[in-house]
C-alpha cells in the first residue's frame, strides 16, 4: 500500500505533467494552532463562527480554506461521509431540477439558442457543472452553453482542473475556472448569469447574505440562483441518529481515511451552524429574489435541501 506522502508525490508529479498548478495541501491542524496562539483580537474586531468557535470574521476565510486545502484530493470522501453516500444522487436530482439548455425567461425567445450562461460557485472541483453540462448536450441538445467555475480555493480549482481533462469540455470555450470570492465578484458584469448555482459551499462562506446580494446583481432578470446545501432534519428520532453519525463517526473516519480529523469535525459543525430551511428561505427573499412555491426542497428527510430564488423581470 502506498504511503500519504507517496501518493501525494505522485499526484503532484502526474499535476506537473498535466500543466495543472501543484496543490499546496496546507495543514489545517497547523493553520488551527498558529491561530489559537495568535494575539487576541480587537474587541471591536466584529465576530463570526468557525464551527462552534467564535473567530474574526477576517480570519475566517483563511481557516476555512486550510480545511478545504487539506480535504481538495478526497472531497467526494469527504461528501460520500456527510451524506451516508447519496450526495451523488441529490445532485442529479439537483441538476435535473434546473434542467440546464432548456428555454429560459432570462432570455428573449429570439436568443435562445445561445445558450445558458452559469456559474458555479464554490464549484472547484467540477462535480456540478460536469453534470450540467452532460445535461445541456446530452439530454437538451444544446451545445453552447457554458459554465464558469469559481472558487475561492486554488487548491480546489487544481483539482476541478485534473478531474475535467477527462471530460469532453477540457480546453474548449464551454467551461473556464476563475479564482474568486463570492461575496464580491467585479469581474462579473451586472445582469450577465442565467443560473447561479452553489452546492455544498454557502455554509463556509463569512457573510452569506453578502453573497445572496452579489448573486442577485450578476443574475439577469428571471435569472435563477440555485443553493443545495446541508440542512435542518425534519424528523427528531432521525436528527438524532443523523446527530449522533456526524459527530462520532465522521471526524473518527476522516481521520483513518484522510488523516485529518479536526477539518472534518468543522465541517459537521458547520453543518449544524447554517441557518434553517425557512430562516435561509428568508435571506434569499431579502436579498430582492421572488421565492418559487415553498421556497426548498428537502432531500431525505432534511439532511440536505434544494433552494430556488428568482430575480424579478424587468
Amino acid at each position: 500500500m502506498f504511503s500519504r506522502s507517496v501518493s501525494r508525490s505522485l499526484r503532484t508529479t502526474a499535476g506537473r505533467r498535466m500543466g495543472v498548478a501543484e496543490p499546496s495541501y496546507r495543514c489545517f491542524s497547523c493553520t488551527r494552532r498558529a491561530y489559537a496562539e495568535s494575539t487576541k483580537p480587537n474587541h471591536d474586531e466584529r465576530l463570526t463562527h468557525f464551527g462552534f468557535k467564535d473567530v474574526p470574521e477576517t480570519q475566517k476565510e483563511s481557516m476555512v480554506g486550510a480545511v478545504f486545502s487539506s480535504v481538495a484530493s478526497s472531497y467526494d470522501t469527504m461528501n460520500d461521509l456527510m451524506s451516508m453516500g447519496i450526495h451523488r444522487l441529490w445532485k442529479d436530482h439537483f441538476v435535473r431540477s434546473l434542467n440546464p439548455g432548456s428555454a429560459l425567461p432570462s432570455r428573449d425567445t429570439d436568443k435562445n439558442g445561445q445558450g445558458w450562461n452559469i456559474l458555479d460557485i464554490a464549484g472547484g472541483t467540477g462535480d456540478i457543472a460536469f453534470r450540467m453540462l452532460d445535461h445541456a448536450t446530452n439530454i437538451n441538445h444544446d451545445l453552447e452553453t457554458r459554465v464558469t467555475i469559481s472558487d475561492i480555493n486554488p487548491d480546489m480549482l487544481a483539482e476541478g482542473k485534473k478531474r475535467s481533462i477527462q471530460t469532453p469540455y477540457y480546453n474548449t470555450n464551454r467551461l473556464s475556472f476563475i479564482e474568486a470570492n463570492a461575496q464580491h465578484m467585479p469581474h462579473i458584469p451586472d445582469n450577465s448569469i442565467d443560473l447561479y448555482t452553489v452546492v455544498f459551499g454557502i455554509r463556509n462562506f463569512t457573510d452569506k447574505q453578502a453573497a445572496l446580494v452579489e448573486a442577485f446583481r450578476v443574475l439577469k432578470p428571471g435569472g435563477v440562483f440555485a443553493c443545495m446545501e446541508f440542512s435542518k432534519v425534519d424528523n427528531a428520532l432521525f436528527n438524532t441518529v443523523y446527530k449522533q453519525w456526524s459527530f462520532s463517526a465522521i471526524p473518527m473516519i476522516g481521520q483513518l481515511v484522510a488523516g485529518d480529523r479536526d477539518s472534518y469535525q468543522y465541517l459537521v459543525e458547520s453543518i449544524d451552524k447554517f441557518p434553517s430551511q425557512e430562516e435561509f428561505r428568508g435571506m434569499i427573499h431579502k436579498a430582492g429574489f421572488m421565492i418559487p412555491g415553498r421556497g426548498f426542497e428537502n432531500l431525505t428527510g432534511g439532511i440536505a435541501a434544494i433552494h430556488k430564488g428568482i430575480k424579478p423581470l424587468k
